[in-house]
């Protein structure tokens, strides 16, 4: 058992929310940039794919040892640790353009990256009140969406050449770090982190887990690839930045709606239906390929992508204490982080190809709508033994 205990007679909600969305304005922005502004430093942007999967490996390796760092330090000052250290990466990019050191940054900043959605995502979930919990976690993902839609209208107005993309992320990122250093009594009031064991782990939701997977696969394909298979359709950078805006607009507007639908029907069939919602997309893109209709199917692609991780980390905090949550939420950022590696890769294979980013999206999501409309039938809910 490790554990880290604080008290604090209020935990302020407002300081992980803000630091998250100063942080999601700069992730959104970086990562769609990122693609775009290989050439300018004379990258390959076949080297796209394998710069998307080494930041999702690092995500991955992060997932593996984050807890220990919240139950020694608390969450306030592991969310400004690695913040800095994401922000230290970006700006030795900056300062370099050879793909190996690029790829060993994007390594570094995935690390980071787990530690803050592991760190935010806990902060959020302890309580033992289902409704705050929901409460909290759609503002996590208002603030997440909302600052990454804002952060994709940088692809205009800043530009994906030169050194100002860097800059402007590393300021960002320090402007992030402020509410974490000014609210120095802002720790969850009581914080006791219990791992579980693997008897535990082995027992959390498979469908919360697989739902993760998924989730990882499509989000990880759509940051590191659809910028490029945008820009292959249109020239116009603006276009580009409006299409992925969309995208992550779609994501956030579903959200207010994915509170209310987790109440009323089985998560695991509320996972398939939105499978489904990221297929009939697809279908419309196979169709019709013209500007409107790209805005119409990338916004359902978003509600359909930013969907499934909300909703399997909250199926798989389901009957869980409070104590157990930081433990819960590494587990399913594992999840996610080993689609996000492997999916890029696999995208990437067959964006090659006639199929398409568009059909490798329409596989995917028609197979897990067929798995979480089979789990639906059969899955009855259980606790977790504590």
């Amino acid at each position: 058992m490790n554990k880290h205990a604080t008290t604090s007679a209020k935990s302020p909600v407002w300081v992980p929310i803000l630091g998250l969305s100063i942080f999601a304005i700069a992730s959104g922005y970086f990562m769609s940039v990122l693609p775009l502004t290989l050439a300018s430093h004379q990258i390959p942007e076949t080297a796209a794919g394998w710069l998307a999967s080494i930041y999702y490996f690092g995500l991955l390796a992060g997932a593996m040892f984050i807890e220990p760092v919240i139950n020694k330090t608390g969450h306030r000052m592991a969310f400004i640790g690695f913040i800095a250290l994401l922000a230290l990466s970006v700006s030795f990019m900056a300062i370099t353009s050879t793909l190996s050191l690029w790829m060993a940054s994007r390594f570094v900043a995935g690390f980071a990256v787990a530690g803050i959605f592991v760190v935010i995502e806990s902060w959020l979930l302890i309580g033992d009140s289902k409704e705050e919990r929901a409460k909290n976690l759609g503002l996590y993902m208002t603030s997440l969406y909302g600052g990454t839609t804002v952060g994709q209208f940088g692809i205009s107005v800043i530009g994906t050449s030169g050194a100002l993309p860097f800059i402007v992320t590393v300021a960002l990122l320090a402007i992030a770090i402020i509410p974490a250093l000014t609210a120095k009594q802002s720790n969850p009031a009581h914080e006791e982190h219990v791992s579980l064991s693997v008897k535990q782990i082995l027992a959390l939701s498979k469908p919360a887990l697989i739902g993760c997977l998924v989730s990882g696969v499509v989000m990880g394909s759509i940051y590191g690839l659809l910028p490029l298979a945008l820009k292959a359709t249109t020239s116009n950078l603006e276009q580009v930045g409006s299409l992925m805006a969309a995208t992550v607009l779609g994501g956030m507007s579903i959200q207010p709606v994915l509170s209310k639908l987790s109440c009323r029907m089985p998560k695991s069939l509320l996972l398939a239906l939105m499978s489904l919602l990221g297929v009939f997309a697809m279908g419309l893109l196979h169709i019709d390929n013209s500007y409107g209709v790209q805005i119409m199917a990338l916004a359902l692609l978003g509600m359909s992508a930013f969907a499934l991780y909300p909703i399997a980390i909250t199926l798989a905090c389901d009957g869980l204490a409070s104590a157990s949550i930081v433990s819960a939420t590494q587990v399913m950022l594992f999840s996610y982080s080993v689609g996000s590696a492997f999916g890029p890769i696999a995208a990437n294979y067959i964006m090659q190809t006639e199929t398409g980013l568009t059909g490798f999206f329409f596989a995917v999501l028609t197979a897990t709508a067929i798995y979480m409309l089979m789990a639906s039938l059969r899955t009855k809910p259980t606790a977790i033994a504590q």
